[in-house]
C-alpha cells in the first residue's frame, strides 16, 4: 500500500492552509517566532475538526448581483472542511473572528433548525418563488452533512412546498438524499451540478484536500444522470498554469451524463489571496510567481476586479482563451451553458413543523466544550 505523501513544510496533512491568517477585522497580530527551543522533528498531527452551532434566524439569503444566476440562496453550514486553497469563501469566516485560513476549514460553524426558519420564509404572505441556489456558500454535502443531515432537512422542506432549487457540490453524499431529488426532478423543480476542478488526481488531492477524488465526481455525475435528475457540471475556477484540462474534464462528464457546464476563472478577495499564494509557494514553488500574475492579467492588473460582469469571467487575452476554449468544447460536446428553466408553478406554501437539525455527538472531547464538538474521521 503506498504511503499518503507528506505535506510541504508548514501545511498540515490534509488541509488546504498552515496557518490561522489573521483576517482583515483583527487588531493584532501573531507571527511564528523561533525561540530556540528543540522542536519535535516528528510529523504533527492534523487539526482535527471542530463543530459548533449556530441558531439560524433566517434562512434565504438575497441578492441583486447581475451576474449570477438566482436571487436567493440557502447556506447550511459557515466555513468548510473540503479546505479548497482557492475558495472565495473564506474571507467570510472573518465575520465569526475567525481566520480565513486554518479556522475556515477547522471551525465549521452549523445553523441548528434552519429547516424551520425556511418552513417559515415559505409560508409568508405574498412570498413569489423563483429557484433557490444551495450552498453558494460552502459546500452542502461537505463532511459533516453525512451526520448532521442539514441539507437533507432543507430539502425535506423544499420537496412539501414543490419548491424549484439548484445545487453545486463537491460532494459525493449528494447521492444520499436521491429518493428526494429524483421526484423533484422528474416534476422539473430542480438541478444539480458537480464541480470537478480538474481530472489530475495529484492537484485535487493537493488543491482540494478533503473533497472527493475526480473519479468519484464523476461517478455522482452518472448516479445523478442514470436516476433522471439533470446534472451539469462546473469546471470552477480556472487557474492560469494549473487545471490546464478543462475540455478533457467537460468531455468526462458529458460522457458520464453531464447535459450542462459553466465556469469561473479564480478570484482572490480579501485572505483569498494570501492564502492561496501560501499554498502555491509550497506545492508549486517554481511556478507560484507566473500564476499570480496571470491572475493579475485577468483582473485588469490588479489580484481581485470586484466589478460586475468581469469578476467571474476576468477580462483581457486570458480571459478570452477561457471563453473561447469553454464555448468549442461545449458546442462540440453537446453541452448546454444556460441555467435549466425550473417549474415555479407547483410551489404551495409548507405547512409549519419543528427543526429536525440536531447535535451528534462523538468521541470523548464531543462534550469538552459547549456548542462544540471534533469529529473524527
Amino acid at each position: 500500500m503506498t504511503a499518503p505523501p507528506v505535506p510541504p513544510a508548514g501545511l498540515p496533512r490534509g488541509r488546504g492552509s498552515g496557518q490561522r491568517l489573521a483576517h482583515r477585522f483583527e487588531h493584532a497580530v501573531r507571527e511564528p517566532f523561533d525561540d530556540g527551543w528543540p522542536v519535535d522533528p516528528g510529523q504533527p498531527q492534523p487539526p482535527p475538526t471542530q463543530l459548533r452551532w449556530e441558531e439560524a434566524r433566517s434562512a434565504l439569503s438575497w441578492n441583486a448581483s447581475p451576474d449570477i444566476g438566482f436571487d436567493r440562496s440557502l447556506n447550511p453550514y459557515r466555513g468548510c472542511e473540503h479546505g479548497c486553497a482557492y475558495c472565495y469563501a473564506r474571507p467570510t469566516h472573518a465575520y465569526l473572528d475567525l481566520s480565513p485560513g486554518l479556522d475556515f476549514e477547522t471551525v465549521i460553524v452549523a445553523r441548528r433548525g434552519l429547516d424551520t426558519q425556511l418552513r417559515a420564509e415559505l409560508a409568508k404572505p405574498g412570498y413569489v418563488p423563483a429557484p433557490v441556489a444551495i450552498g453558494t456558500v460552502t459546500d452542502a454535502y461537505q463532511p459533516v452533512e453525512r451526520e448532521l443531515r442539514l441539507t437533507r432537512a432543507l430539502l425535506q422542506v423544499l420537496h412539501e412546498a414543490q419548491h424549484p432549487w439548484v445545487l453545486v457540490t463537491k460532494g459525493s453524499g449528494v447521492e444520499r438524499d436521491l429518493d428526494l431529488i429524483a421526484p423533484m426532478a422528474r416534476a422539473g423543480l430542480c438541478a444539480v451540478y458537480v464541480t470537478v476542478t480538474t481530472l489530475n488526481a495529484d492537484l485535487a488531492r493537493r488543491l482540494e484536500p478533503r473533497a472527493a477524488a475526480p473519479w468519484r465526481r464523476l461517478r455522482t455525475v452518472r448516479t445523478l444522470a442514470d436516476a433522471g435528475v439533470p446534472v451539469g457540471v462546473s469546471v470552477a475556477p480556472q487557474i492560469p498554469f494549473l487545471n490546464d484540462d478543462m475540455e478533457q474534464v467537460l468531455a468526462a462528464a458529458a460522457e458520464a451524463g453531464a447535459t450542462r457546464a459553466f465556469y469561473t476563472v479564480l478570484r482572490l478577495p480579501w485572505e483569498v489571496k494570501a492564502v492561496f499564494a501560501d499554498w502555491l509557494r509550497a506545492h508549486y514553488p517554481q511556478r507560484a510567481q507566473r500564476v499570480l500574475a496571470r491572475v493579475r492579467d485577468l483582473h485588469g492588473g490588479r489580484d481581485y476586479d470586484a466589478a460586475f460582469g468581469a469578476r467571474m469571467t476576468g477580462r483581457g487575452v486570458w480571459a478570452d482563451l477561457w471563453r473561447q476554449r469553454f464555448a468549442q468544447a461545449c458546442h462540440r460536446l453537446g453541452l448546454a451553458r444556460d441555467p435549466l428553466p425550473l417549474d415555479v408553478t407547483r410551489f404551495r406554501p409548507p405547512a409549519p413543523g419543528a427543526s429536525t437539525g440536531r447535535p451528534v455527538r462523538r468521541g470523548a472531547d464531543a462534550a469538552a466544550v459547549p456548542g462544540q464538538m471534533s469529529l473524527f474521521d
